[in-house]
């Protein structure tokens, strides 16, 4: 058995090298760049889940552009979401999918019913505003 092999194997335990080709990169770059693969997937793992994003087949150029678009901009807003309120998105579609606001018009008057929002889901919304 090769003791050195093992001995330097137990001291690099638990450490991850990564090698770039940037020049001086910051320590914080690189663990931001470590962590964004799982962002990514997180991300897919949203619209998956949350957003009960399925697979669509499309045959035409302009409609795969269209659907990516509609995706990528819902994913931009979810993400923006939890990152105003610190809420995942699926808390945050939870609370607030209880929620309606309807309004009425009878002649020349507009009634508006709506449900009273609890402190907390005030306080997101607040917080996206």
């Amino acid at each position: 058995m090769n003791r050195e092999l093992e001995a330097k194997a137990r001291g690099l335990a638990g450490l991850k090298g990564h090698t770039t080709n940037l020049d001086n990169p910051s320590p914080e770059f690189v663990i931001d760049a470590h962590h964004r693969p799982f962002q990514i997937e997180k991300s897919f793992q949203m619209s998956k889940h949350d957003l009960k994003a399925r697979p669509i087949y499309h045959h035409t150029r302009e409609s795969i552009d269209a659907h990516l678009t509609i995706v990528f901009a819902a994913l931009a807003v979810t993400r923006f979401i939890e990152d105003r309120t610190g809420w995942s998105i699926k808390k945050f579609i939870r609370a607030a999918r209880r929620y309606h606001t309807v309004q009425i018009r009878a002649a020349q008057h507009v009634l508006t019913a709506e449900d009273p929002l609890p402190n907390d889901l005030r306080d997101a919304f607040a917080q996206i505003n």
